[in-house]
């Protein structure tokens, strides 16, 4: 594998210019930034695209601009039409095929879903384009990419099966703790410790779904006056005493209601602690620095997570005012699920946001509302785009395990109805014809029914 990292470094050292581009999520952003950063050291000429989807029409425009092309975070489920394109791929998405320019996962026996993020196989090339042998290279004022290729895994779920990174992402964290960039802390895996209340903490979370707590403001008071905890703190700021007697109560919680053994085991896990960061902000903590690049991209301003990611301060600032949106987006979202709710059919559940609902976020609410209704069913959701309309599927591991391989699914019904999808076996995404819903659902259905036959 690292063959071929060489090899496409060496084909991206000898471009005089290079068009990076990567897809709109945290691990896009952190894919493209390592790419820029990784050009600005070699003195070469580049600028990134951010795109929703490599579609035909964004495929086309790319053409038009006649240059080397560097795919980050995307590019190996479209391979077939990139042939008019002089380009590398960095990317973990299931591919078409194998390409000598293609570094991806799953062509040397690795899982793309768990094992290595986009991110994470741009910095394995990455570390053959530096100007220096130096590890303790720094750009930017301290940003090394080492951590921005965590945040990118983080950020697109990576950890979330086991509780920690696996794999060659796990070998790229512990690379991080011996340049003093990463410290890795069994600690709480739920969202927000650095910057919310325990008590918005703990409703919040939703993965795992603990019953009286997720969603339950009144349930979480009552639970951490019980444990004579202070809920308006930061878990940061609480006494370790009190950290244990919360994750105790948690854990004798999921128990009690019986949650099943790998929902059990991410509740406390690994946190990946981003040392050159100040404490106390989103950008300490791989899972919050993410969800903040998730809050640009998303709503049309990816620029502002690149500069964040390149340590502008102001480009932080503007970040975490749209980080407040984004939470806002998400919680109407929620609402407009519980509001209209979940059709159920026989292998699958879902709901049509129309409009209500960003197509950018129409996922990430997805899976927020997971926990609502039949959990042994895949949810999907349905939301209006200027391309037709976004569809999001999400499941779970322990779906996975029983057959479900969402990528494979929906890129077939998709691609029945006139459109296109991919993504990976927990979570995938497609764009089809407006219109086309019900029909693709119906061929969805089937489809998601015969892998779990086959199981």
């Amino acid at each position: 594998m690292l063959n071929r990292a060489s090899a496409i470094a060496a084909k991206i050292a000898s471009q005089e210019e290079v068009l990076i581009v990567t897809h709109i999520d945290a691990d896009g952003i952190t894919s493209g930034a390592i790419a820029h950063i990784s050009l600005e050291r070699l003195g070469i000429e580049n600028r990134l695209k951010f795109v929703k989807q490599l579609d035909d029409a964004e495929i086309e425009k790319i053409k038009d601009e006649n240059v080397f092309v560097w795919f980050t975070d995307l590019g190996s489920g479209q391979l077939e039409f990139l042939d008019d394109i002089e380009f590398v791929i960095t990317d973990h998405h299931v591919p078409q095929r194998s390409h000598p320019m293609q570094l991806n996962p799953h062509d040397f026996g690795y899982d793309g879903t768990v094992e290595l993020s986009g991110s994470g196989a741009t910095y394995l090339v990455s570390k053959f384009l530096r100007r220096s042998e130096n590890l303790l290279d720094y750009v930017n004022g301290g940003n090394n990419l080492l951590p921005l290729a965590i945040v990118g895994a983080v950020g697109d779920l990576q950890d979330s099966r086991w509780g920690k990174l696996q794999g060659i992402n796990r070998s790229i964290a512990k690379e991080g703790m011996m340049l003093g960039d990463l410290d890795i802390v069994r600690d709480l895996r739920f969202f927000g410790k650095q910057t919310r209340p325990v008590a918005k903490m703990l409703e919040y979370n939703s993965d795992p779904f603990i019953p009286g707590l997720t969603g339950n403001e009144r349930g979480v008071l009552e639970f951490l006056s019980n444990l004579e905890v202070e809920p308006w703190m930061r878990w940061i700021d609480l006494g370790m005493e009190e950290r244990k007697r919360i994750v105790s109560a948690i854990v004798n919680l999921a128990m009690e209601y019986k949650l099943p053994y790998t929902s059990i085991l991410r509740i406390v896990g690994e946190s990946y602690i981003l040392l050159q960061e100040p404490e106390g902000t989103e950008k300490r903590d791989a899972m919050e620095f993410s969800t903040l690049l998730n809050a640009t991209a998303r709503y049309g301003e990816a620029d502002v997570g690149l500069g964040v990611c390149l340590g502008d301060e102001s480009a932080y600032r503007r970040a975490r005012t749209l980080l407040q949106n984004h939470r806002r987006n998400l919680s109407n979202g929620i609402k407009f699920v519980d509001e209209n709710g979940i059709e159920e059919m026989r292998y699958l559940r879902f709901f049509h946001a129309g409009s209500n609902i960003p197509d950018t976020i129409v996922g990430i609410v997805a899976g927020m509302c997971f926990h609502k209704g039949d959990r042994d069913k895949p949810i999907v959701a349905f939301a209006e785009s200027d391309k037709g309309i976004k569809v999001s599927a999400r499941a779970t591991y322990r779906l996975v395990e029983r057959g479900i391989h969402l990528a494979k699914a929906l890129r077939r019904a998709a691609e029945a109805v006139g459109g296109a999808g991919g993504g990976h076996s927990v979570a995938a995404g497609a764009t089809i014809p407006e219109g086309k819903e019900k029909e693709f659902l119906k061929i969805l259905d089937e489809i998601i029914g015969r892998q779990l036959q086959k199981q």
